[in-house]
């Protein structure tokens, strides 16, 4: 099973890892990030979490191979304080969130995450969930399909893919990937069809609807602040522009200056601002060139100041 991480190297530099600390892996997938956090930990613990019991299966043998100070919780981050409040831990060094997809779900036919192979529409994350792909395509309204595949897709022919998908829908149920990509492929212009694959936008827009990803990222970000220890680090990698301006706005917000007190020398601490952004970060021309997916790959950093 290929998963190679995006922006490993410095996303993991930029956690300035202590032997003896706390941190959290917010998004295991298939233990690529938590495997070199691991390996710098000694005395220190690390939490990781995934719904994806696939993910956790396949992560739990990679970690356990590094060593034994590590816990997987199968759970969304959403519970992020939740889930480590029940074990004691309230503060913590450095978390992070990798908020793509990852190979391995792409290239499983069967979750339904793909347009190049035929599988069932799926999408779910979480196979306990309810809410499928499917459901999404063949229930929803016209007006909340428009809706889902313009603001989460950024799809400019969002209209006419979801009159589309209405349409055929009264003929036939839409059950397969490729039946949703041919109706997606043949609603829109054929010179759109040059510049990108039509139906990677609506793909996207539906995935993030069935797994609710924005709508709990804002209260997992702030939650993974409020956890941060003073000095700790914070690392999230995105790939689309919706977000990264979660990511960016609650950044912004949380590291606010006080205006009487800005661009004054030797503020003391407890004046300084919550967060420190650092530089954003995007994958070098080597990294896209060994793993086409980090193309769209975004990592910001934040340190705890206070």
């Amino acid at each position: 099973m290929k998963h190679i991480s995006v922006l490993l190297e410095p996303l993991v530099n930029a956690l300035n890892i202590k032997e003896d600390g706390v941190y959290v892996d917010c998004t295991l997938g298939y233990a690529g990030h938590s495997s070199a956090i691991l390996k710098k930990l000694k005395k220190g613990k690390l939490y990781a979490f995934d719904q994806d019991a696939d993910a956790r299966v396949y992560s739990e043998n990679v970690l356990k191979s590094i060593g034994d100070n590590y816990e997987i919780i199968p759970s969304n981050f959403v519970n992020l304080k939740d889930e480590l409040n029940k074990r004691g831990v309230t503060s913590i060094d450095g978390i992070i969130f990798d908020l793509g997809v990852s190979s391995p779900q792409l290239d499983d036919a069967t979750r339904g995450f793909s347009f190049h192979q035929d599988a069932p529409l799926d999408m779910r994350m979480d196979k306990s969930i309810k809410l499928t792909a499917k459901e999404v395509v063949n229930t929803y309204s016209f007006n909340d399909l428009y809706r889902i595949i313009k603001n989460y897709g950024e799809e400019k022919y969002a209209k006419e893919i979801a009159r589309a998908i209405e349409k055929n829908r009264l003929k036939k149920e839409i059950s397969t990937t490729l039946e949703l990509k041919d109706i997606i492929s043949s609603s829109v212009p054929e010179k759109y069809k040059r510049h990108t694959h039509p139906a990677r936008r609506t793909f996207q827009a539906i995935r993030i609807e069935v797994n609710k990803e924005l709508s709990i990222l804002p209260k997992a970000l702030n939650d993974a602040i409020d956890l941060l220890k003073k000095d700790g680090v914070i690392g999230v990698i995105t790939f689309h522009s919706l977000e990264d301006k979660i990511c960016r706005d609650i950044f912004k917000e949380r590291s606010k200056e006080d205006m009487v007190l800005k661009g004054m020398p030797n503020v003391p601490d407890e004046y300084k601002p919550e967060l420190k952004i650092l530089k954003k970060i995007k994958p070098s021309k080597e990294e896209i060139e060994q793993n086409k997916r980090s193309r769209s790959a975004t990592l910001r950093i934040a340190v705890k100041q206070k």
